[in-house]
């Protein structure tokens, strides 16, 4: 929990404050006078005694007790400084905006901690340091401009950049997008975006809370703290955006699984993101526009109207539209004919809603009337109006104000005219609306805000008749690959379905276990891991002679140690797999298996444990899920078993953190059954 004094200070020290407005201390003092903090202020500098208008004292150890201290001066000053304040001065929120810590040695790592562990004694709470600082309802305490406005209906923003922070806020002011909060926590030395958010939703009050929450995020330190107050708040009725920077896959590591490979940490940050129902955004305007479509009353179906008086952008909305699988349906019918006739000839109606250059705001409230009314099948409207610049529009806007508050369904104003507008957009955002200037952004934000699901409440079905069994399995293990008898004891104490199989060390072994399986057979190498690669696989062995030179062959094999027996199953190759990505716990992964695991790269991962209702999901997004419904007169898959697997893999790794991966590749599956035909699992004790 953030400490109040931060939060809401009744006074304020600026440590470094200076006359020049164009220095960190300088700049805050005036934005703190600027923008009504009602507090007392002090100013700290020792060669003045006056800054700005505000008594200054010319050492630290002079002023009163305050609640807040807000320093800007060099990072070889800060330690002495935070000890007086803590000591003597009863200080309990800090915001440090010097640089020079952790980001740049070693030794600004230890002053860095050295200033943590003196805040921590005393139960405060550090904002920082190498920040742009907090702007809240009671106080601007920012070295930055501008100032965004500032309600209780604006969005929370927390930020691990101060400069993106402030590039956001321009553009959103621009949009009509306002704020409750900015939080930027820098190297988030003691608290980051995690414990930020955890602080809002610890204090949410459904009244007065804002219910929109924007997320940038450098570093996801403590994913589950995230996942866990992201989905509380949503839960509460809030919704989240985030962009989540430096996830690319060149910072994945080489894996020996083909999980291992998958499963990156971006893959990561997805599936945890998909899990929290938070929407996630690649960059800076795409944020903008899904927070004002959060500002929005909500999409309760997917069908758009979309009216219009241009129309190329028209056009480039409903193909943008559609991509993200929401509708654009076709309006016709008595009353699409009635509303035809109120419009000048040559408009359209059948949807687009076309009402053509030289339509009046008359005409807009009209179709907007009918969408809203009378087209029963449509749950939105966007207007796109720009002007050619022949004339004013103040009329049009003043039109799309009031139906936005009259209207039940969601109305969205794409204007993006801006030189030619620019004074009606800037008159229609002074009256607290938010617009939207690109149609194509707009409709990929929309989509995805359409298409992200709300998180569910997922218990754990722990395997009760078999933990103990499968506990003595782990603990006799050594670290790294399982033995294939192992794999196969922990495979059916989870209950996971498996082909019958052994492991033979001699010929006189495999002529043994043909005898009990039956022809044909299929032959493995034990020993090496990825058995295709070195021609460890032979299939289709239906005769001892066959068998025998099998055997012979794969023994050659470098590192071979035995040979594995299965019966020749057939069916479609499936895949599950399992990896523990770092602090986010495992990710579950299903797609195609056999060699298209590799070539297509086709999967879908959820953060364990994974719910029947998201494996079924996971099953169903997949590119190749066609041909695990079937096609071509070939059956598929039984896809609720298949679902099940994947449960009980999450279940198991969730029981057994121990599990680093888990590879099962191929499963074979058809309408009738589905097992597992081969299997790995590394253990990291």
């Amino acid at each position: 929990m953030l400490h109040h004094k931060l939060i809401n200070p009744k006074s304020i020290a600026v440590i470094g404050a200076s006359n020049n407005v164009q220095t960190p201390g300088g700049r805050v003092l005036k934005n703190l006078q600027n923008h009504n903090f009602k507090g007392e202020l002090f100013a700290v500098n020792p060669k003045e005694t006056e800054v700005q208008g505000v008594k200054c004292y010319q050492n630290i150890k002079d002023i009163p007790a305050v609640d807040l201290a807000i320093i800007a001066i060099a990072a070889k000053f800060t330690l002495e400084t935070i000890k007086i304040l803590v000591k003597e001065k009863n200080t309990k929120g800090f915001i440090i905006f010097s640089a020079g810590f952790s980001e740049k040695d070693t030794e600004g790592k230890k002053l860095e901690q050295a200033i943590v562990d003196e805040i921590n004694a005393v139960g405060g709470t550090l904002l920082g340091p190498n920040n742009i600082g907090l702007i809240n309802q009671n106080y601007a305490g920012v070295f930055t401009t501008p100032i965004p406005k500032l309600d209780n209906n604006g969005a929370d923003f927390i930020s691990g950049s101060g400069a993106t922070a402030v590039f956001i806020i321009e553009a959103a002011m621009a949009t009509g997008l306002t704020f409750s909060s900015v939080y930027s926590v820098g190297n988030s030395a003691q608290i980051g975006v995690e414990e930020v958010l955890e602080h809002l939703d610890e204090t949410f009050d459904k009244n007065t809370s804002s219910k929109v929450k924007l997320l940038y995020i450098e570093s996801i330190e403590n994913p589950q703290k995230l996942l866990k107050h992201a989905t509380s708040l949503i839960k509460k009725g809030c919704e989240i955006a985030a962009i989540k920077a430096g996830s690319s896959s060149a910072g994945s590591r080489a894996a020996s699984s083909h999980t291992g490979a998958l499963a990156n940490s971006d893959v990561a940050v997805d599936a945890l993101f998909k899990k929290a129902g938070i929407v996630r955004c690649y960059g800076r305007n795409e944020l903008i526009t899904v927070a004002s479509i959060f500002m929005h009353p909500e999409l309760t179906g997917k069908n758009i109207a979309i009216i219009t008086h241009a129309g190329g952008p028209a056009v480039m909305l409903t193909d943008a539209l559609s991509k993200n699988g929401l509708n654009v349906p076709e309006i016709k019918g008595k009353e699409s004919e009635e509303l035809l006739e109120k419009l000048y000839l040559g408009s359209s109606v059948s949807n687009p809603i076309d009402f053509l250059a030289t339509g009046t705001a008359e005409q807009l409230a009209t179709i907007i009337d009918y969408c809203e009314h009378k087209f029963d099948k449509i749950d939105a409207m966007v207007v796109i109006f720009g002007s050619p610049g022949l004339f004013e529009v103040y009329d049009v806007y003043d039109v799309l104000h009031k139906k936005m508050r009259d209207c039940k369904k969601p109305i969205f104003p794409i204007l993006p005219s801006v030189v030619n507008v620019k004074n009606e957009i800037d008159y229609f955002v002074s009256k607290g609306n938010i617009n939207f200037p690109d149609e194509v952004l707009f409709a990929n934000a929309l989509g995805k805000v359409a298409n992200t699901a709300k998180p569910e409440t997922i218990e754990i079905k722990t395997i009760a008749n078999n933990l103990e069994k499968i506990r003595t399995i782990i603990n006799n293990a050594e670290n790294g690959y399982l033995q294939p008898q192992q794999v196969k004891e922990l495979l059916l104490a989870a209950k996971v379905p498996v082909v019958n199989e052994a492991v033979c060390s001699t010929k006189k072994d495999c002529l043994n276990t043909v005898k009990e399986f039956g022809f044909p057979v299929v032959m493995k190498v034990v020993g090496p891991i990825h058995k295709s690669d070195v021609g460890g696989i032979i299939l289709n062995i239906t005769s001892e002679e066959r068998l025998i030179a099998s055997f012979d062959t794969i023994m050659k094999i470098e590192g071979a140690t035995s040979v594995l027996i299965q019966p020749m199953k057939k069916g479609i190759e499936l895949f599950i797999g399992a990896k523990k990505e770092t602090n986010f716990g495992h990710l579950v992964l299903c797609g195609l298996g056999g060699i298209y695991i590799e070539v297509l790269k086709d999967i879908q991962a959820a953060l364990a444990p994974v719910s029947n209702t998201e494996a079924i999901e996971m099953i169903q997004n997949l590119k190749s899920y066609k041909i695990i419904q079937g096609v071509r007169n070939q059956k598929g898959v039984d896809e609720p078993k298949f679902a099940e697997i994947i449960e009980k893999i999450s279940n198991l790794v969730t029981i057994v953190p121990e599990i680093a991966e888990l590879d099962l590749n191929p499963l074979l599956g058809n309408s009738e059954e589905i097992f597992a035909v081969d299997a790995r699992i590394r253990i990291e004790k």
